[in-house]
């Protein structure tokens, strides 16, 4: 669009013919800096030049004055750098002190106080309010926060994760408590709601669009820089912290938005109209919520569905964190379909795992039938030969072979090593050391040896030798012959 190619050509000119950085050239344009980066197609800024000699300005004060009446907020110093290209020998301080005189008074801006018609429009943005220690860590803590332009109620959730999906979340809870949505929802330019901005062309998250579509809702957005369009969040967020955050130790989200809750319904809600203080934020609501718009039956999911592969020990990832499925979906793709709360596994419409949502770090979310199916019918759990004979001299095998397997050994080598083991001291020796092994919570096969090393010195037995003959020799009974005969 030909709007699009007078700022890039701006840009490009400001950037290469006048050397201004990135920040300069956004902050007077009134671009965002990924769209002056765009534009020049690189991420960093050019290096003002290095200085020179100086000389007399008075050849250049036109050419100041000039550009201070088209950018009245330019430094002295990019003035500097712009004079030096075109030949200036003098010094940045005489420029400076020019500047300092002829430079145009800021304009004081007028901001307009707009009350916009009830059901009209909600204003949405996030707030970081600490750090919570999780399992294996800790994570940043935020409040999602959503107020009704008219009525001025506000509704808020305690959050770790501000992606697209967690927005997504809170928009919908946040209708539901008010019983409706208004028409437009009014976001600030976070990565979150905005894949692209030039000027007032707006590329949103297809996500986000696609939950405004169901509810029938306008997004909008804030002018870049410019958050006095969003004042009423913003009062609304420093409110919450002044009245609910200060002094208050958050222990988790859950336990953080019961308080929460209970904190609009009781004492948000009742505070007086900001406009109109002869009467309450709830009276207010009560006449805005007459003008939602109707929420849609039945309501969007709060979940997410993705692709989810299932390794060979029938785990899926979620995050840093690994939740188990049954045996019969290892390594196979199946659909996870999670929130914030609760983490489900299906097999087309059939669920067949559920498992309550973890924000820890590296966590291992395990159900015991899993891991019962798992020892029984995985290659190191099942019945292997040999198992039925330790069993028999040794009642508690299985307990130290469920501890080698959930360390990850293979039961079928370990009961080979087992019935050798057994051969060479005897039951009474085996039996006394497994005993000693589980007794010391000991998973090592190498704990297992010393304890029969230790018994077998207790009980004064011969040290055991293996002797294997190698299969070529047959199994024969060796007939002793009289020695004196061997002279003959």
């Amino acid at each position: 669009m030909t709007k699009s190619r007078e700022i890039d050509a701006e840009v490009l000119r400001l950037h290469y013919g006048e050397h201004w950085p990135v920040g300069t050239i956004a902050r007077q344009l009134g671009l965002h800096a990924d769209v002056v980066r765009r534009a020049i197609g690189r991420k960093q800024g050019v290096a003002a030049p290095g200085s020179r000699p100086l000389s007399v300005l008075a050849p250049y004060y036109e050419f100041v004055e000039q550009t201070l009446r088209q950018y009245p907020s330019l430094r002295s110093t990019r003035l500097y750098d712009m004079l030096r290209a075109r030949g200036y020998p003098g010094s940045p301080r005489t420029v400076r002190e020019y500047v300092a005189k002829v430079r145009p008074p800021p304009k004081s801006e007028a901001f307009l106080r707009l009350e916009v018609l009830p059901g009209e429009q909600a204003q949405i943005d996030w707030a970081h309010v600490g750090k919570v220690a999780v399992p294996g860590g800790e994570r940043s803590l935020w409040v999602f926060v959503i107020v009704l332009s008219y009525s001025r109620a506000l509704w808020g959730e305690l959050v770790f994760d501000t992606s697209v999906h967690s927005l997504c979340r809170s928009l919908i809870r946040a209708a539901a408590y008010f019983g409706g949505v208004t028409r437009q929802w009014l976001f600030d330019n976070p990565r979150t709601v905005v894949h692209e901005r030039v000027g007032d062309a707006v590329r949103f998250n297809p996500t986000l669009l696609g939950l405004c579509a169901h509810l029938r809702v306008q997004p909008r957005l804030c002018g870049v820089r410019q958050p006095e369009h969003k004042g009423k969040v913003e009062r609304a967020i420093r409110y919450l912290r002044d009245r609910f955050f200060a002094g208050r130790h958050i222990v988790d989200p859950a336990h953080g938005n019961r308080e929460l809750l209970q904190f609009l319904d009781e004492i948000a809600l009742q505070r007086p109209h900001a406009r109109d203080p002869s009467r309450t934020v709830a009276e207010a609501l009560v006449e805005e919520r007459t003008r939602l718009l109707a929420l849609p039956d039945p309501m969007p999911s709060t979940e997410h569905a993705l692709a989810a592969d299932i390794d060979k020990q029938a785990f899926a990832r979620l995050d840093t964190n690994r939740y188990s499925v049954p045996l019969a979906y290892a390594d196979r793709t199946i659909t996870l379909a999670g929130d914030d709360r609760v983490v489900r596994f299906l097999d087309g419409a059939t669920e067949v795992a559920r498992h309550p949502r973890s924000f820890g770090r590296n966590q291992v979310i395990e159900d015991p039938s899993h891991r019962t199916e798992l020892l029984r019918e995985r290659r190191g759990g099942r019945d292997l030969k040999g198992r039925d004979r330790l069993r028999a001299v040794c009642p508690r095998i299985d307990e130290l072979l469920a501890r080698w397997v959930e360390d990850g050994r293979l039961a079928g080598g370990m009961c080979f090593r087992l019935g050798r083991t057994l051969d060479l001291y005897g039951e009474a020796v085996f039996v006394a050391a497994v005993g000693d092994v589980l007794d010391r919570n000991a998973t090592d096969y190498g704990a297992l040896n010393v304890a029969c090393e230790q018994r077998r010195r207790q009980l004064a037995r011969p040290v055991p030798v293996d002797v294997s003959m190698p299969a070529h020799i047959p199994d024969r009974d060796v007939i002793p012959h009289a020695l004196e005969n061997y002279d003959d």
